[in-house]
């Protein structure tokens, strides 16, 4: 088996790629969930492994293919002409603001969940996550399907946590599901290529589900603007020990395979130096602490070197592809720089600490 080549040491400048499928792959797509199959579909934040929101055998497929454990909620997505008074029948006023100011785009919200929709979305809670996403190929996949669904069902939900074996990291490519599960017994996902996503982190999440502003999960979308949008801030992660269950909220979640360790700026040369002899190891960080590594260290073949992205969008964008690309380069472990501790990268290091957390030593 050849070895796989090393990831560049410069970060990619090319705007994410969006793909329009055909006309008859969105129906095709759409017929594939209604017949109770998963889709896997492209948002603009990652790629979810869709199946029908009202099909309880469906969800149930999801969590199986992913590995995902039952009490662990999805999030239903719908198109921009969906009424998601249909999902809840508790939509405040706060949740309108929200979604006028927000939706369509990478904004989750937690509501109250209607009856007759089924508990598994939800991991058996009374609540349910709803999100209009911005990307076109879902929102085309979304509006085909409420059409062929028709009749008191038409509003078209797809369940649609990120299409990824659990606790792993998100795709944000066509090719990144198709990686996923290939090969995985008795499960089948079609995938429709739509592209890179753009936003490259999972949604933000803001429960309204108990009278309150809360963020269960930072994102794209900041506090400051969520605030901005409602006339007060929400609580933030740590600050509500009653919060219900949310996606990617566990400790330890999108994680390569590789282990990974965060480091200070200030700790690379120490523990590059003690590595053993011949021991290939990863280092990403930015180009600032690069260029202040020892000159053999530097030069070493035994370490790959990737420049981190100056913005957080910028890492945001590319964070779970380089990730996938470490695992291919045969490195023993990833010695990634601490982000800055500002609001501005706090979504992007929420997935990484999350990612590092898999690999904690007891």
């Amino acid at each position: 088996m050849s070895t796989p080549s090393a990831p560049s040491t410069t970060s990619p400048s090319d705007a994410p790629r969006i793909v329009m499928p055909s006309a008859a792959a969105i129906t095709q797509a759409a017929e594939q969930l209604a017949a109770g199959e998963l889709v896997a579909f492209p948002t603009e934040t990652v790629y979810g492994l869709g199946g029908d929101a009202e099909n309880p055998a469906a969800v149930a497929s999801i969590y199986a293919a992913k590995g995902r454990p039952a009490n662990h909620p999805v999030i239903v997505h719908f198109s921009p002409e969906g009424d998601p008074g249909y999902w809840s029948d508790d939509v405040t006023p706060a949740a309108r603001k929200l979604m006028d100011a927000f939706w369509p785009g990478p904004l989750t919200l937690i509501l109250k969940r209607a009856p007759h929709i089924p508990a598994a979305v939800s991991g058996g809670q009374d609540s349910v996550g709803l999100r209009v996403p911005s990307h076109p190929v879902s929102q085309a996949l979304l509006r085909e399907f409420a059409r062929v669904k028709g009749g008191k069902s038409g509003q078209g939900g797809v369940a649609g946590p990120s299409a990824n074996r659990f606790g792993q990291v998100s795709p944000t490519a066509a090719q990144h599901v198709r990686d996923e599960f290939a090969g995985l017994p008795g499960v089948t996902v079609h995938v429709l290529d739509g592209g890179e996503a753009a936003v490259g982190i999972e949604s933000t999440i803001v429960d309204l589900s108990r009278g309150f502003p809360a963020l269960l999960r930072p994102g794209h979308i900041t506090p400051e603007q969520i605030a901005e949008a409602l006339g007060e801030m929400p609580r933030l992660p740590g600050q509500d020990s009653n919060a219900p269950r949310a996606s990617g909220t566990l400790k330890a979640h999108y994680a390569p395979r590789t282990p990974l360790y965060l480091c200070d700026a200030g700790q690379f040369a120490a523990a590059l130096a003690v590595r053993p002899a011949g021991e290939r190891v990863a280092v990403v960080a930015f180009a600032p602490t690069l260029a202040t590594l020892p000159a053999d260290i530097a030069a070493s073949t035994d370490i790959v070197k990737l420049v981190l992205p100056a913005t957080p969008a910028g890492l945001a964008t590319d964070l779970y592809a380089m990730l996938r690309r470490l695992d291919r380069a045969n490195v023993t472990h990833i010695l990634f720089e601490r982000l800055p501790d500002t609001p501005a990268w706090a979504a992007v290091g929420d997935r990484l600490g999350r990612a590092a957390a898999a690999f904690e030593r007891a």
